[in-house]
């Protein structure tokens, strides 16, 4: 609308309705056109948002700088396992925690011939093989030390301390569970005739269900038994000796299992792996088969992992394995190559750590190289400290808190020595 400006004509004219039309219309372009360009202008800030989060949660770290030092004394002939996020460190003489920051926090005296450790949440088992003792050890010391009547074979424990043996007679096993103070809970009893000889047994975190590998060598054949075993409710109505499922392989052997989480069992054969779900009774949900050698093997609540000789590497020239990391479903997440000898793997929840020398490896479980390069020095064990991009390095005279970093160059140990 306008005003003719006319002193003597005071007059107002307004447009006709085409005339407002094409205004209202060129209004609204105008206004189309700048919420495109908004759109446009938000798109790009979110794909650029979600570039920068996928470059930071993917990238590979060239470097590290060394955040703190610690002189220690690891001794060569000790052993050591992961435990409540740190290190047991066990030697036929004793048994050291030791934390992030390579303190012992505490040292128990054993005296074993053949020590072996395992270790669950804020518990570990320490048994003598063939001989009779196992100690339970939480992160405050040693809670309890029990003689067993027969000889030990093999030993797990569950998040709150219960542990299961496996003890051998003549002509009997014996499957105890035991609480954490070395109370016995329950005992299955096995011919060697029937159910043949012990490989492994693996426990629930909750101390409840048992899984266990038996091979039975007879006149003509050899098979492997798996038993699985339910000590609460649905075990006692079951039958009298808590078994409430079995499977037989008569072409493979099967040495390791192990629960990785309460509910899901993996069972590690020559020829292939086995998951099953055992809430109550077992029953198998994926297999996984393969035609090369394991040479290790690694798992997490999340994913379970094989290493193998590198089937491109028929000449054997150079020390280069593969590695393949599958779901719990048996999907493959993916493989890769290592090219260095290594000695440790450590499988967190959200990466994998692999270990040699002064060499380490960190995929996360995506299949992206987080870091790989050297260290200081040789390389007893490497954890992640819970603090972002931060690891607790293990060497065989000095402990280091070291942080990952973009940048090439590497700080060097003020502790670093010859090893």
């Amino acid at each position: 609308m306008k005003k003719k400006n006319n002193d003597t004509d005071n007059v107002i004219y307004v447009d006709g309705p085409e005339e407002a039309a094409k205004s209202n219309l060129k209004n609204q372009n105008i206004k189309r056109q700048r919420n495109l360009l908004l759109i446009l202008i938000g798109l790009f800030v979110v794909i650029g948002i979600i570039g920068f989060i996928y470059h930071m949660l993917n990238r590979e770290y060239k470097g590290y700088k060394v955040l703190k030092t610690n002189d220690t004394n690891y001794e060569n002939t000790a052993n050591y396992i992961q435990f409540s996020g740190n290190l047991l460190k066990y030697t036929p003489d004793g048994v050291s925690y030791i934390n992030a920051n390579g303190d012992t926090v505490w040292t128990a005296g054993i005296d074993m011939k053949m020590p072996v450790a395992v270790a669950s949440g804020n518990y570990a088992a320490v048994a003598d093989l063939n001989g009779n003792v196992v100690c339970v050890f939480n992160n405050e010391g040693q809670v309890s030390s029990v003689t067993m009547p027969y000889t030990i074979c093999d030993v797990d424990v569950a998040n709150q301390g219960a542990f299961a043996v496996v003890l051998e007679s003549e002509e009997t096993n014996y499957i105890n569970l035991y609480n954490k103070k070395g109370e016995i809970v329950y005992e299955i009893q096995t011919s060697i005739d029937k159910s043949g000889y012990p490989l492994d047994i693996t426990i629930s975190s909750d101390g409840e269900k048992l899984f266990t590998s038996y091979l039975n060598i007879g006149f003509t054949s050899v098979t492997n038994n798996l038993a699985a075993y339910n000590f609460g409710d649905v075990g006692q109505n079951t039958n009298a000796d808590r078994m409430v499922g079995g499977y037989t392989f008569d072409d493979q052997v099967v040495p390791k299992l192990e629960f990785v989480d309460n509910d899901t069992v993996v069972a590690f054969g020559t020829k292939s792996i086995t998951i099953y779900s055992m809430k109550e009774k077992p029953s198998e949900t994926a297999r996984i088969d393969f035609d090369y050698e394991i040479r290790s093997v690694f798992y997490s609540e999340k994913y379970i992992g094989v290493i193998s000789d590198s089937t491109s590497d028929s000449e054997g020239t150079a020390e280069t394995y593969d590695i393949h990391v599958y779901d719990l479903k048996g999907n493959l997440e993916f493989s890769d190559k290592i090219n260095f000898a290594y000695d440790n793997i450590y499988a967190a929840p959200k990466e994998i750590i692999i270990s040699g020398g002064n060499d380490c490896l960190i995929y996360r479980t995506n299949g992206h190289v987080k870091y790989n390069g050297k260290l200081s020095g040789n390389i007893i064990s490497v954890v992640p400290n819970g603090n972002n991009l931060e690891y607790v390095v293990v060497y065989n005279n000095f402990t280091e808190i070291i942080k990952l970093s973009a940048e090439v160059v590497t700080e060097e140990s003020p502790n670093e020595k010859e090893e």
